[in-house]
């Protein structure tokens, strides 16, 4: 018997738009954030609190943006422990600096 040979039919494209979605969402929460920092006067806490959070967005855009460009492959590599965590902690990190500047 041979084995069967996989089939990914259209599973990539889902999760690259999936990635695609969550960078969109994060990039409106982020802008959104930094409008209501600015608009809401802007303390040195707050003007932080942007700075972090920018940091963390670009980090999470750079984690989806490696892992779009792989799932345009022909057989797409799972995604890495370290890219799963970076991408966690990124949205974990743009939670707590949300947080901190409505205080």
């Amino acid at each position: 018997m041979t084995a069967a040979v996989r089939d990914p039919g259209l599973q990539p494209e889902r999760t690259r738009l999936a990635w695609r979605r969550t960078t969109l969402s994060a990039t409106v929460v982020a802008l959104l954030a930094v409008r209501q920092a600015l608009h809401s006067g802007a303390t040195p806490g707050a003007l932080v609190a942007v700075a972090l959070s920018t940091l963390a967005w670009l980090g999470f855009l750079l984690v989806a943006h490696r892992r779009v460009v792989a799932l345009g492959t022909a057989r797409p590599p799972a995604l890495a422990p370290r890219g799963a965590l970076t991408a966690a902690l990124c949205t974990v990190a743009l939670a707590a600096f949300a947080a901190a500047m409505l205080f």
